[in-house]
């Protein structure tokens, strides 16, 4: 059997900050976002609130959503790049909180590609027989490392976290094939120094062919085809980027997932986030095939092909 989903929740926070408010603060104009990257607008979190209360908030959906108490929970594993202190880690602290008293945890920093790393590590330890069931949380604050000076990244991010409660599920649902990557020659290019450093056309290159390579190459693995996928999770960076992948695949629009316009791009919480969306908006069914891609500072790279359900 393999390790899949049996469980998802998110959490996003109340504050709608819109490409408008941007424009009262720097010069930008509502146009020039929205045509560059798609986003109309992302949530932030208030000073109050912090990156393990996200993670807690959408961890909680994710075991009710379940029907598993925490206590049957073997590991957690939160990927965040923006945690509250360098440790305690994230998980450790939301461990605390869910009475997860009987699990393991740790934090994964892979930055936007955190969440599929979570959730490959997850499958090793499912399918290997370690745990029942793993706690994947992906979870930014990204508010308090943006530098509203720098227009060219300011509009960028937003807050969030989804996660998913992982065990093993039926028939040939679950994980079918995963690529995970990194090319460190490449951290220049995206970092954090004390605000978000990005050298946006350098990331743009590698991320269009990065995303369409790894979609491609996920599909041959599970040994499908691009006929095959239902529905396209892309990491929501930026709609030029997400659209370079979905005509790789050659899939029609609406197989794509898009909420970069509501959300802006959340990094590792961006893509549990629009599943949850899809689900909810009835265009994920049991049995569809996902395929998730996404890349991050690093840079690091990971893509999964999945066949929804219990």
């Amino acid at each position: 059997m393999n390790a899949g989903v049996i469980g998802i929740g998110r959490y996003v926070p109340e504050k709608v900050v819109t490409n408008a408010d941007f424009e009262k603060i720097m010069d930008t104009s509502d146009e020039w976002i929205r045509t560059r990257t798609g986003i109309e607008e992302r949530r932030f979190a208030d000073d109050d609130t912090d990156t393990s209360d996200l993670a807690f908030n959408a961890a909680k959906n994710a075991i009710g959503n379940a029907e598993i108490s925490p206590e049957e929970i073997g590991l957690i594993l939160v990927a965040t790049v923006t945690p509250d202190v360098p440790f305690p880690s994230v998980a450790c602290k939301i461990q605390e909180r869910l009475g997860a008293v009987n699990a393991a945890a740790m934090d994964i920093s892979a930055a936007c590609a955190g969440f599929m790393y979570g959730m490959v590590t997850a499958k090793q330890f499912i399918e290997g027989g370690s745990y029942k069931y793993v706690l994947v949380v992906g979870v930014e604050k990204l508010s308090k490392i943006t530098d509203f000076d720098d227009r060219g990244t300011a509009v960028l991010f937003g807050d969030g976290a989804g996660a998913v409660v992982m065990g093993k599920v039926s028939g040939d649902r679950g994980i079918l094939a995963f690529e995970l990557g990194a090319d460190g020659t490449g951290g220049k290019h995206l970092y954090q120094d004390e605000y978000i450093i990005m050298n946006g056309r350098e990331v743009f290159k590698f991320a269009v062919r990065q995303m369409g390579e790894s979609s491609v190459n996920v599909l041959e693995k599970a040994g499908l085809t691009k006929e095959d996928v239902d529905m396209l999770i892309p990491h929501q960076a930026n709609i030029r980027i997400m659209e370079a992948s979905r005509q790789r695949l050659e899939l029609p629009i609406e197989k794509m997932s898009k909420t970069v316009h509501k959300y802006g791009n959340t990094s590792a919480a961006s893509i549990p986030i629009s599943i949850v969306e899809e689900l909810e908006a009835g265009k994920i069914k049991d049995d569809d095939v996902l395929v998730m891609v996404g890349f991050g500072g690093g840079l690091t790279w990971g893509a999964i092909a999945l066949r929804w359900g219990k």
